[in-house]
C-alpha cells in the first residue's frame, strides 16, 4: 500500500514538472525564435526599428499605421480573459467550466493551436444572430486594458489599420466604435444554417483579401508605418507594404499605463453583461468556487428581507456582507418632513431616484425603515413577486400613468426612476418630467452601487436573475443621499416649458450629488446599442399597438 501511494505521489510531481518545463521550453523556444528572426530581418531590411525611437515620431497626418492589436495597444498579450467573457455571458456556466478545465491544456500547445480550442469551445453552436458580446461586453474590457502610451501613438495617425488574431465578431466593434480605427484585419467564423461552427478562416487568405482591400482604397498615401511586438509574427503579408516596421517588447508595455476613462475617444455608457471583473485564470477558479455559496447567501438574504421587519433584517443583512449609507442633507431632518406633512396631508412624499439597479426602492425603503410603493417602466413577474414593498408598472401613456401616479400618492410615499432603465457607468439618462407634475414637494435621491464580482442588470439576459446576481456578489455596497427638497408642478400644469425644466433641474442636481455626467439619451439607445431592439417587453408593444 505505501508503495502504491510513493508511485502515485511520483507519478504527480513528474506530471507537475512535465507541465511547467513544457511552458518554459516553449517560451524560451518562441523567444530565441524571434530574437533570430528579427536579427536576420534586420540584417537584411533596415526598415525594422525598436519602439522608443517610433514615439518620438512628428509629422504623421499624411501616413498610414498598421499595428497589431494584442501586441501595441493592449498591455497584455493573454487573450484567455476575452474568450471566457464570450464562453460565460453568450455560452453560458458549463462552457465557461469546460473552457477553464481546458486551460492548462492550452498552456501546453502552441499559440495558434490555443486559439483555435478556444474559438471551438467559446463559439461552436452560438447563434450568429443572436451574437451581442462583441459590441455589448466586451469593449468595456479591452478599454480598461488599453495602454496609454501606445493609445497617443496609434491616434496620432491619419488612418490606421488594425491587424487582430482574434476573430473579427469579439473585436471589430471595440476598434471601429472606441478606438476610430478605419481599417480591421481579423478572420471570419465559419457559419452554417445561421449557427457559428467555431472555426475560424484561413489567415493566408485573410491577410491577401484585405491587403487588395485596404491598398485599394488608400491611393492617396505610399507610405504605411507598421507596428507590432517582438512576440507576435513579422511575417504578416499586412506588413509586407510597411516601409517601417517598429517593435515594442514586453518590457515597454509592462511600463505603459492605463488609459484614464477621460481619454475615451468616445465615452463608454452602455455595457452589458454580468462579470464585474477581468475573468483572467485565477479570477476565474475565485468566481467558480464562490459561485454555489454565493447563489446559497444570496437566496438566505431573500428570505431575510422578506420575512423579517426592517429593525431586525438590517443588522442581519449587514452582518452578511451587505453594505448600506445614508446621507442626509441637513434641510431633509425629520422635523421638516413633520412639518411638510402637516401642510400636506392629502398626499405622501414623492422621492425621485437615478437608477443603479432594480433594488433601488428597497434600498431606499430599508434606509429610511419605511414602507415605499415603486412604480416601474418594466419588471420581471419574478421580481414583482420577490420585492418586499408593493411595486406598480407603468404603461407609458401619459394620462393613464399620471392618474396612476396620484391615486398612490394619496395613498403614500411613492418612488420613482424617471430615467426609465438602469445605468451602470457614471451618467445620467434622460429625465421623464411626468413625476413634475404630481406633486409640490419633490425629495431627489442620489443612488450609487458598488459591485466587485457580478452586476445586477442587464439588457440581453434573465431579467429576472438581476436580483439574485447582485445579491450573489460577497460585498454589495449601496449609497442613498437624500438632496434638498425640488417645488414641483402639480397646481400648474399648463406650463409645458416648466415641467422639463424640473425633470432637467432634478437631472443636475443628481448629478453633482454624486459627481456623474448627465446626457440627454434614453432607454431606446441603450437598448438599440445593447441588445439591438428598443427595449419594449411584449405586454408594453401590445399596448402600443392599441394605441396606434
Amino acid at each position: 500500500m505505501e508503495v502504491l501511494e510513493m508511485g502515485t505521489n511520483t507519478f504527480f510531481f513528474k506530471t507537475l514538472a512535465f507541465f511547467f518545463s513544457r511552458i518554459l521550453f516553449k517560451r524560451l523556444r518562441t523567444s530565441k525564435h524571434l530574437q533570430r528572426k528579427v536579427s536576420n530581418a534586420h540584417a537584411s531590411h533596415s526598415k525594422f526599428q525598436r519602439y522608443p525611437s517610433f514615439a518620438n515620431r512628428s509629422e504623421l497626418s499624411d501616413e498610414t499605421l498598421i499595428f497589431n492589436v494584442e501586441g501595441t495597444l493592449l498591455r497584455s498579450s493573454c487573450l484567455f480573459p476575452y474568450f471566457m467573457l464570450v464562453a460565460f455571458e453568450a455560452g453560458g456556466l458549463l462552457r465557461a467550466i469546460l473552457l477553464f478545465m481546458l486551460y492548462p491544456f492550452i498552456c501546453l500547445v502552441s499559440e495558434e493551436t490555443g486559439l483555435k480550442i478556444m474559438v471551438m469551445v467559446c463559439f461552436f453552436g452560438i447563434k450568429r444572430s443572436s451574437f451581442r458580446a462583441g459590441a455589448a461586453v466586451l469593449p468595456k474590457f479591452f478599454l480598461e486594458e488599453v495602454g496609454l502610451e501606445g493609445f497617443e501613438v496609434v491616434r496620432r495617425y491619419k488612418r490606421k489599420v488594425g491587424v487582430t488574431d482574434l476573430p473579427l465578431v469579439m473585436v471589430e466593434s471595440f476598434l471601429r466604435d472606441y478606438m476610430e480605427v478605419d481599417s480591421v484585419i481579423g478572420r471570419d467564423l465559419k457559419v452554417f444554417s445561421g449557427y457559428f461552427l467555431g472555426l475560424m478562416e484561413d489567415k493566408k487568405k485573410r491577410d491577401v483579401s484585405a491587403l487588395a482591400d485596404i491598398f485599394e482604397e488608400d491611393n492617396m498615401s505610399n507610405h504605411y508605418i507598421g507596428l507590432t511586438s517582438f512576440k507576435r509574427s513579422l511575417d504578416h503579408q499586412v506588413f509586407s507594404r510597411c516601409t517601417e516596421i517598429y517593435l515594442v517588447s514586453e518590457a515597454d508595455r509592462r511600463n505603459w499605463h492605463q488609459l484614464p476613462m477621460n481619454r475615451y475617444p468616445k465615452p463608454l455608457i452602455f455595457h452589458d453583461g454580468r462579470l464585474a471583473f477581468k475573468p483572467t485564470p485565477l479570477a476565474t477558479l475565485a468566481m467558480l468556487t464562490w459561485l454555489p455559496f454565493g447563489f446559497f447567501l444570496a437566496i438566505i438574504r431573500i428570505i431575510l428581507a422578506l420575512s423579517l421587519p426592517h429593525s431586525i433584517s438590517i443588522p442581519i443583512l449587514t452582518f452578511s456582507g451587505l453594505h448600506l449609507r445614508i446621507i442626509e442633507q441637513p434641510t431633509c431632518s425629520s422635523s421638516q418632513s413633520v412639518d411638510d406633512d402637516h401642510h400636506n396631508k392629502s398626499k405622501g412624499v414623492l422621492y425621485v431616484c437615478n437608477h443603479r439597479t432594480l433594488l433601488d426602492p428597497l434600498y431606499l425603503s430599508f434606509g429610511l425603515k419605511k414602507q415605499l410603493t415603486a412604480v416601474t417602466y418594466s419588471l420581471s413577474r419574478m421580481s414583482e413577486i420577490l420585492a418586499p414593498i408593493r411595486t406598480v408598472r407603468l404603461t407609458r401613456e401619459r394620462d393613464r400613468d399620471g392618474k396612476m401616479m396620484e391615486k398612490l400618492l394619496s395613498q403614500g410615499d411613492l418612488v420613482v426612476c424617471p430615467e426609465g432603465t438602469t445605468c451602470r457607468e457614471p451618467y445620467l439618462l434622460r429625465f421623464s418630467p411626468l413625476f413634475a407634475e404630481m406633486s409640490e414637494e419633490i425629495v431627489p435621491v442620489a443612488m450609487d452601487a458598488q459591485v466587485n464580482m457580478f452586476y445586477g442588470t442587464t439588457a440581453g439576459g434573465f431579467k429576472c436573475l438581476d436580483p439574485i446576481f447582485f445579491l450573489m456578489n460577497p460585498y454589495p455596497a449601496y449609497k442613498v443621499q437624500l438632496l434638498e427638497k425640488v417645488t414641483g408642478l402639480s397646481t400648474s400644469r399648463d406650463e409645458e416649458g416648466s415641467k422639463f425644466d424640473v425633470a432637467n433641474h432634478v437631472q443636475g442636481q443628481l448629478g453633482k450629488a454624486l459627481g456623474f455626467e448627465c446626457t440627454r439619451l434614453t432607454r431606446k439607445d441603450k437598448y438599440l446599442t445593447l441588445a439591438g431592439n428598443e427595449g419594449i417587453v411584449p405586454n408594453e408593444r401590445t399596448n402600443h399597438k392599441k394605441r396606434l
